[in-house]
């Protein structure tokens, strides 16, 4: 495979990679970012594969200019011909018009260059969106003109259309005014064109004569102050034509003719345009495609930002759920009402004072009557949970929301789905409740069995607790919650004492490290459940992002074809 051939496959990759959305999100300047990619794109579609394909093939002039600067005229005075219409009404060129010499009509009607744009043959105006294909005996074989849209003009597809033919050219011929030569957009093209080294010639119309030297002088200044010295300038004077469609007389454009005719003419001269603008648009990738990388970077990151806060809201959302597990405060009311029900009155209480083994003697003895009222306490603990469970994940989706509203790809990323501000990502999703509670009944099933699996290992206590497996079930759930931290006064005493009594109950029956042992796998346990049920809850943001931006190895590959372009061999 040549250097050319290898060239090839390095930008169809590339081409390739290029077709994907790489930057979906409102991150940093994301229009430029866009913008940058679709010249990329375009660049090597329409020229840069089709030059490489055939460096013989004929040479394409854009012309291009301002707003009323007289490009088609030129155009049509150049080829001798009435090929493309001169237009009274502003904006004009809706749709381009090439012109060749009958020779080169077959390469440019098929889709070699600027393949997107349908072809179109034969007099009369042509579609917006095509390009008109015309055939000129003046022009010279190996050269053709193509009428461009006008760079300023108020049509936005005309200025984006317009870019696009100037990129897909070998040759750009620029067209001014002697009164709108200083304007500043002409200038921001042919920057362009001295960035990408692409070949270029100014051409200043409608001097009047007694100002042709200052005005000439002027452009010259601007030309080298934009680093555009040598640039060759053609002075076409201002003339009085009969009509807005007439062509300009002979003498007027013949030094320009002269010029193009002698580029066609000349293999050498012609090679040496189509290799200086063809080496300066591979040259241009060297560092467009590294910028690129950097913003496709940064597009990946800001996406990894909004993932990184949605996330820090449901591990909040999860330690504030491991706070209410430890700071007592679901052992209050209800909850406490139940235990008190449960337990009795003060008799209970006192007889926590005597030693641990007559403690267990009465406990036991306890267990053989009729069993305590354990559901009503345990339902109360259900749905202290469950509100837990709604609480932290209401405050994990709003807090979420905020930071993905405050920043502009979180904005972007929310329209673009369809969530409005005030919408259903801002709280928990409509069918938490039924899952908390059927996780929350799945974890006092997990604690019996808990329970059940202990006392089996504990033959002397088998007997006893297997008159109350529902309630040392319950205690066991109490236990889980014995911290008081974040609570005052008498609840202190209340809610401590639930916990410490059911741990000194379970203890009169297990052992204190039985019991240290289960209460920590009935904690663990839940908090699973509950980190689940957080987890799907985050799910509902992080599935807008899956999918969203370029895949992880975007930035590297982009900057390995600037590096294999940069290397490439002579063409």
């Amino acid at each position: 495979m040549g250097a050319r051939e290898e060239l090839a496959a390095v930008l169809r990759s590339l081409r390739h990679l290029l077709d994907q959305n790489l930057f979906p999100l409102a991150i940093g300047d994301v229009a430029a970012d866009r913008r940058a990619q679709q010249e990329l794109r375009g660049q090597i579609d329409d020229y840069l594969l089709p030059r490489l394909a055939a460096l013989d093939a004929p040479l394409l002039a854009v012309v291009g200019g301002s707003t009323g600067a007289g490009k088609s005229t030129l155009v049509n005075s150049l080829a001798g011909a009435d090929v493309t219409e001169p237009g009274v009404l502003r904006p004009t060129t809706l749709a381009p018009t090439l012109v060749a010499n009958p020779a080169d009509a077959e390469w440019f009607t098929a889709p070699h260059i600027l393949p997107k744009l349908p072809r179109v043959t034969g007099p009369g105006r042509a579609e917006p969106g095509t390009l008109r294909i015309a055939t000129a005996d003046r022009l010279p074989p190996g050269l053709a003109l193509l009428d461009a849209p006008d760079i300023d003009s108020v049509v936005t597809a005309n200025r984006e259309l317009a870019a696009e033919l100037l990129a897909a050219a070998d040759l750009w011929l620029f067209v001014t005014t002697a009164a709108r030569y200083a304007d500043e957009v002409p200038w921001s093209f042919l920057r362009t064109a001295r960035d990408r080294c692409t070949a270029c010639a100014i051409i200043l119309q409608r001097v009047p004569y007694d100002a042709e030297g200052p005005v000439t002088t002027d452009l010259r200044r601007l030309i080298t102050a934009n680093g555009l010295a040598g640039t060759p300038l053609f002075i076409v004077p201002e003339l009085a034509l009969p009509s807005e469609r007439a062509r300009l007389p002979g003498y007027a454009v013949q030094p320009i003719s002269d010029w193009l005719t002698g580029l066609a003419a000349d293999a050498g001269s012609r090679a040496a345009v189509v290799r200086k603008t063809l080496n300066g648009a591979l040259d241009s990738l060297a560092t467009r495609l590294p910028a690129l990388a950097d913003a496709v970077d940064r597009q990946r990151a800001g996406i990894t930002e909004l993932r990184a806060v949605v996330e820090h809201a449901y591990l909040a959302a999860l330690a504030a759920f491991d706070e209410g597990m430890r700071d007592g405060l679901l052992l209050r009311g209800e909850v406490m009402t139940r235990w008190q029900d449960f337990v009795g009155t003060g008799e209970l209480m006192r007889s926590l004072q005597s030693r641990i083994g007559r403690l267990r003697d009465r406990i036991t003895a306890a267990f053989t009557g009729r069993p305590p009222p354990d559901r009503e306490l345990s339902a109360a603990l259900e749905s202290g949970i469950e509100s837990l469970v709604l609480s932290v994940a209401d405050q994990a989706a709003e807090r979420a929301v905020e930071s993905w509203l405050a920043m502009p790809a979180g904005r972007d990323l929310l329209e673009r789905a369809g969530v409005s501000i005030a919408g259903r990502l801002g709280r928990s999703s409509a069918d938490l409740p039924s899952r908390a509670a059927q996780a929350v009944r799945a974890w006092q099933g997990h604690v019996l069995d808990l329970v059940r699996s202990e006392g089996a290992e504990r033959r002397t206590l088998a007997r006893a607790a297997s008159f109350g497996v529902n309630s040392l079930g319950v205690l066991l759930m109490l236990a889980a919650f014995s911290a008081t931290g974040g609570i005052t006064g008498v609840e202190v005493g209340i809610a401590g004492g639930t916990g410490a009594v059911s741990q000194k109950l379970l203890e009169a029956i297990f052992g204190d490290q039985a019991v240290r042992a289960l209460t920590q796998q009935a904690r663990e346990d839940l908090r699973r459940r509950v980190q689940r049920l957080l987890d799907a809850e985050r799910a509902r943001f992080t599935s807008l992002l899956d999918g969203v931006g370029p895949p992880p190895d975007t930035g590297a590959r982009l900057r390995e074809a600037a590096r294999a372009v940069r290397g490439r061999g002579p063409l």
